[in-house]
């Protein structure tokens, strides 16, 4: 198997964003992160914040109430709810960039979208709330006090914009060729792990 994309499904603080970043480097592969969010916004007009707020980052009960009330509650594009909208876009966009190949791409259900690919390798990154919450504090200077709310909160719109249009559970171990804790692990050590397993399918 010639691995020619990596997608990264990751819990908020547990360094996903970073494994997928050494990932590329070594591999001389293009990097999709908010550099995602940035193509969407040149192909819909959009503000990236926006994009954000409306995507992978939507609140739960946004979710809930779009489901509720025709998908409708985030406004319409084309007859569509703008969440709607921005799926279809962010589908077309994460397949042409698959199709160039040579890519590592984080979120935005990535996986799922890819799912029909043989030559994606799906890896999800996770670790123990202690270690996250030490990651968050150290690396992106926010406050610990409510620290262990902010990452469930985080991870909950994950869960559910994943849920929501995948029809799947975030995180779970089906859904993923490999999944790793960054907490037990470590980030370079598990960044070593995946471009071994690389390795190791190019001799299949």
């Amino acid at each position: 198997m010639d691995v020619r994309v990596i997608t990264i499904s990751r819990q908020f603080g547990s360094g996903g964003r970073t494994v997928g970043r050494k990932l590329a480097e070594a591999l001389g592969f293009k990097f999709y992160d908010s550099e995602l969010v940035k193509k969407i916004s040149d192909e819909t007009g959009f503000n990236e914040k926006f994009i954000e707020d409306k995507g992978e980052h939507a609140s739960y009960t946004s979710k809930l109430a779009s489901i509720f009330n025709g998908r409708q509650s985030y406004g319409t594009m084309n007859g569509q709810s703008t969440a709607d909208y921005l799926w279809g876009i962010e589908n077309k966009i994460i397949k042409d960039l698959a199709e160039e190949g040579g890519c590592v791409i984080v979120g935005r259900c990535s996986d799922y979208i890819l799912r029909e690919r043989n030559d994606v390798l799906d890896i999800y990154i996770h670790a123990a709330p202690e270690f996250r919450a030490a990651r968050i504090v150290k690396n992106y200077g926010e406050p610990s006090e409510g620290i262990d709310k902010a990452m469930k909160v985080k991870d909950k719109k994950r869960a559910t914009y994943y849920s929501y249009y995948t029809e799947r559970n975030f995180g779970d171990a089906d859904n993923y060729d490999i999944a790793l804790d960054t907490g037990v692990l470590g980030v370079d050590n598990a960044v070593r792990l995946v471009l071994d397993a690389i390795e190791a399918l190019k001799q299949e």
